[in-house]
Order: structure tokens, then C-alpha cells, then sequence
């Protein structure tokens, strides 16, 4: 990454699209070829009638073909949201064809489950590895008394735990286990058996690897597929991966594998509206299929089946993991950097920036909620 990228910026020509962006950015203190570090460095001279045309989706894929850099791009994302670019973003054509194709297909149906596994998660353990702490969690760290990443995944893993009322000796079901964090800690230091379930093959490898001294079994399963009784569920991260369409069907699934007086952690990013849409880019590149759910969502797809007892939002922590994961992404780059290539370099780089500065402006949230299937006396949550 080079130490200044307006080294290289080209002088910006005077057609009409430039003058469009450049009205749209008034006021959002983000300004083309600036001197702050949160400003774009134009390098393409026909970027402009690109954003213009395809929106967000042009301004991400502008940026991993190199056609504009900027040294805080979580800074722009940031001032860019709250000057209220978030929508303006979307063009009518890509909000149109993306809701007729949710019209029409159920994009997180049981046949296309593992897509976003083989697409992301089993694009190479060596990244991931890298990028993350030692639990290997991808998903928000707990900050609250944290300094350190590491810290921050431990006590998200230990809150979990601890909301969950874990015992020796219960069954537990992860659903989405990723790389076997919240196993691998749940087994190891509350002595419970977990049942963890996984769309990537590479993570369920690693998961097995990571955990093959305790009690924990590794599936690469969709949670459709699951069957059986356990004293808690948890699902850490993959709720994102649902679907409107199935959100009934997986709070069914869940009623139907807890045990009476069991209790189920689901955590989640969440949307602050119910428009059913997606990031264009996240949605080609990153996660496709995916979409983030409301709170109206989840408390209608939930209420026909279970009690939600606690519901707890710290999405502010989020900006704080992904720079984080960031951080350490491009200090080891060079480890791996004969293994990929420079497109996927910028393609994370936009991703975990962009994404941080999403958090950053409270347009994205993250929640735990603890439910029950309507358990007899007081839940006191852990916090």
C-alpha cells in the first residue's frame, strides 16, 4: 500500500458527472484529490460517469481495478453515511433488479446454502489465519473492558457463554461454527458436549483440527438439515446468511431442537430499517446472498415460537474489530501475497474499511438476544 496516494492522482476534467459527484459530496467534508487522508484520489478520468451509472457497486469495483485510492477509506464511508450518501448511493436500476430478484427466488434456499461458504469462507484458512486473533472469531468483538482484538473475541465468547447459562455436562448446538471458536471455548471451559454445524468445508476442517481433544463434532450441514434435542443453541454470525424468506422457518427449526427450559443466543448484525436490500458489492464479492436483518424481522419471524428475553446491541464495537482485522490484514500481507493477488489485496482492504465505517455512523448494528421457549421464573442477562 503506498505511503500517499494522492501520488499518481490525475487533474480532474470538467464534464458534468464530476460536477454531480462533486455536489453530492458538498458538505460531507470529503473532497477529490484533497490533501486529508479521508479524501479520494482520483486516478481514472472516467470514474465519475461510473459511479453515476452503477453506484455503489461501481465505486467498490473502481477501487479494486485501481481507478481512485484513498489512505482512510472507514473515513469517507463514515462522513460520506452521515452526510446521508447511504441511499443517494443506490441507483433506481440496482434497487429494482435487486428486489425483483428476492421477488423472485429465494436467494438462501436450502439448494444454494453453501454458495457464500465456497465463495468466502473456504477462500483460504492462510488469510483468514491471518487476519484474525487466536479464536479465529469473524464477528464483533466485545470491547467493553477489552484492549486488545484478542481480548475483545474472548470476552464476546465468554458473554455468549455466560447470557447462555452453560453447565457441565449440557448438549449445545452452534449453528454456523465457523472456524470452532465458541465450541472449542464452551467445551474447554464450561465442559459441555457442542454439536457445531458449518456451510464451508475449510472451516469445518480447521474446526475439526482445532478441537479434536474435546467434546465437540463438526458437521458441514445446513441448519434445515438438523435434528435432535440440546440444552442451549448459539448462533454467532450467520443469521446474516438466512434470508428473509426463511427467517420462520429457521426460528421453527430452532423451537424444535431445544429442550423445554433450553435457551437460544443469537447474534447478528442488523439493519436500522426492514427494506429488504443489499450492499451491491458486499453482495457480489463478499457475501452473496446475503441481507441483514430488522428488528421487526426477527421479533415477528420469533414470536410464534419463542420468548425473547434480552436484547443487547453493541454495533458500535464492530468498527472497533474491523479496524482491528484490518490492521492486522495488512501488516501480513506480505506472508501470503504470492498466493493471491492484488485485486483481492484491495477488495479487503475496501471491504473491512468500508465496513467499519458503516459501524462507525451507526448505519449497521449488532445485537445478542437470548430466547426461551417461555422458561418459568426471572432470566437475569450477563453483561
Amino acid at each position: 500500500m503506498t505511503s500517499d496516494p494522492r501520488i499518481g492522482a490525475i487533474s480532474l476534467p470538467d464534464t458534468r458527472a464530476r460536477r454531480v459527484v462533486e455536489q453530492l459530496l458538498e458538505g460531507s467534508g470529503v473532497a477529490l484529490n484533497g490533501l486529508a487522508p479521508w479524501d479520494m484520489q482520483i486516478l481514472h478520468p472516467d470514474l465519475f460517469s461510473r459511479l453515476l451509472h452503477q453506484g455503489t457497486l461501481g465505486l467498490g469495483e473502481a477501487y479494486m481495478e485501481g481507478w481512485w485510492d484513498c489512505e482512510r477509506i472507514d473515513e469517507m464511508i463514515h462522513r460520506m453515511l452521515r452526510h446521508g450518501l447511504g441511499e443517494r448511493a443506490h441507483t433506481p436500476t440496482e434497487r429494482m433488479l435487486y428486489r425483483l430478484q428476492n421477488g423472485l427466488f429465494n436467494l438462501q434456499s436450502k439448494a444454494r446454502a453453501y454458495i457464500v461458504g465456497e465463495a468466502h469462507y473456504d477462500l483460504g484458512n492462510d488469510l483468514f489465519e491471518r487476519m484474525l486473533d487466536p479464536t479465529l472469531c469473524y464477528s464483533c468483538g466485545y470491547w467493553r473492558q477489552a484492549d486488545t482484538l484478542h481480548q475483545a473475541q474472548v470476552a464476546k465468547l465468554d458473554l455468549a457463554a455466560r447470557k447462555l447459562n452453560l453447565a457441565p455436562g449440557m448438549k449445545v448446538l452452534d449453528i454456523g461454527c465457523g472456524w470452532g471458536s465458541f465450541a472449542e471455548h464452551a467445551a474447554r471451559h464450561y465442559g459441555v458436549e457442542v454439536t457445531g454445524i458449518t456451510i464451508s468445508k475449510e472451516q469445518a476442517e480447521l474446526a475439526r483440527r482445532r478441537c479434536q481433544d474435546l467434546p465437540v463434532t463438526i458437521h458441514l450441514q445446513d441448519y434445515r438439515e438438523l435434528e435432535g434435542q440440546y440444552d442451549r443453541i448459539v448462533s454467532i454470525g450467520m443469521f446474516e446468511h438466512v434470508g428473509h424468506r426463511n427467517y420462520r422457518t429457521y426460528f421453527d427449526t430452532v423451537a424444535r431442537l431445544l429442550v423445554p427450559d433450553g435457551l437460544f443466543l443469537l447474534h447478528t448484525i442488523g439493519s436500522n430499517n426492514s427494506e429488504i436490500s443489499a450492499d451491491p458489492w458486499i453482495h457480489k464479492y463478499i457475501f452473496p446472498n446475503g441481507v441483514l436483518p430488522s428488528a421487526m424481522h426477527i421479533s415477528r419471524a420469533s414470536e410464534s415460537y419463542l420468548l425473547m428475553e434480552d436484547w443487547q446491541n453493541f454495533g458500535a464495537d464492530y468498527d472497533r474489530t474491523l479496524m482491528a482485522w484490518l490492521t492486522n490484514f495488512t501488516a501480513r500481507w506480505p506472508e501470503i501475497a504470492d498466493r493471491y493477488n492484488e485485486t483481492t489485496r484491495r477488495m479487503f482492504r475496501y471491504y473491512l474499511s468500508a465496513c467499519a465505517g458503516a459501524f462507525r455512523a451507526r448505519d449497521l448494528q449488532l445485537w445478542q438476544i437470548v430466547f426461551s421457549m417461555g422458561r418459568e421464573g426471572r432470566y437475569d442477562a450477563a453483561r
